[in-house]
């Protein structure tokens, strides 16, 4: 039986992706409720390969984390059955290359051309498809349960990272910077360690302790003021201070506010000076020898 949460998404095309098998379980849970187990393969988006190295905090716990789907079914309550008998993983591909192969015809013969008249085509060929090849379950009943009220799918099927927010109350996420705004709970959230959920959509959302704040995108940074290497107390000349042609008030020979502005000579220079080296005459007290007392005397 074919689950009515597959539909082609933009982000799904020949190879399997997290955001695609992510919007899929989204429609599903949003349609009938979130299932009491997933069935599938042993893929990465599920679980993580045994060859992939532990990290340390795996290693002293003794578990592996979760990827950022299974993440999303421990959330929901779902438990993921994996697949290990070639059996079980044969008759889902079985099944996949029946839709590859017959959806291709429905979709000719319906003329879709876009994502919207495909999504059209799946949901009137489902039907008529599970009515043919259905079983009936073993168990009556239904398989799925209701989401909890107040539940956030979007803030589950997510990927969530976890950050650290800078000394001036920003957190830098893929390229980007994001002004953590001050709430009534707290007004800086500097040096806390928050979660940054990036939506389905693209969107960022920074949550701290279960509750979302509110962000905007930070200004960029301004330029930093330093020190610059040369000798120190010097005027500057006004051409190197000037804008438009224009001597900015202030810059002078006497600093002042700018009420002389009269021609400004620059310092003289050492080299520019040429000062003479007084040499200490025969009787300076420097070439005297020192007297000193003996101890004995």
């Amino acid at each position: 039986m074919m689950p009515r949460g597959a539909f082609p998404t933009p982000s799904s095309g020949s190879r399997r992706t997290l955001r695609g098998t992510s919007c899929c379980c989204g429609t599903s849970s949003g349609a009938k409720g979130s299932p009491l187990a997933l069935y599938s393969d042993r893929h990465g988006i599920f679980q993580h390969s045994p060859r992939e190295p532990e990290s340390l905090e795996e290693q002293l716990t003794g578990e592996r984390h979760p990827t950022q789907f299974g993440r999303a079914l421990r959330e929901l309550g779902v438990q993921p059955i994996f697949a290990l008998s070639p059996q079980a993983k044969g008759r889902i591909e079985r099944l996949w290359g029946t839709f590859q192969d017959r959806l291709v015809s429905e979709l000719r013969l319906a003329g879709a051309s876009t994502l919207e008249e495909a999504n059209g085509v799946l949901w009137d060929f489902l039907p008529r498809f599970n009515a043919r090849f259905a079983v009936p379950a073993t168990q009556p009943g239904s398989a799925y349960r209701k989401p909890p009220e107040g539940l956030d799918i979007d803030g589950v099927l997510c990927f969530k990272y976890q950050r650290t927010v800078a000394g001036d109350n920003t957190v830098r996420f893929a390229g980007r910077s994001l002004q953590l705004l001050p709430g009534l709970d707290r007004l800086s959230y500097a040096h806390a360690r928050v979660e940054v959920q990036e939506r389905l959509d693209g969107s960022l959302v920074v949550c701290y302790q279960g509750k979302v704040i509110a962000t905007t995108e930070a200004p960029p940074h301004a330029v930093t003021l330093r020190a610059r290497k040369g000798p120190r107390g010097q005027p500057v000349a006004p051409d190197r201070l000037a804008v438009g042609g224009v001597t900015p008030a202030g810059v002078g020979p006497h600093g002042g506010n700018g009420a002389r502005l009269g021609p400004y000579k620059a310092a003289p220079t050492r080299e520019a000076s040429n000062p003479i080296h007084h040499k200490p005459g025969p009787n300076h007290p420097w070439r005297r020898p020192l007297l000193t007392k003996s101890l004995n005397t």
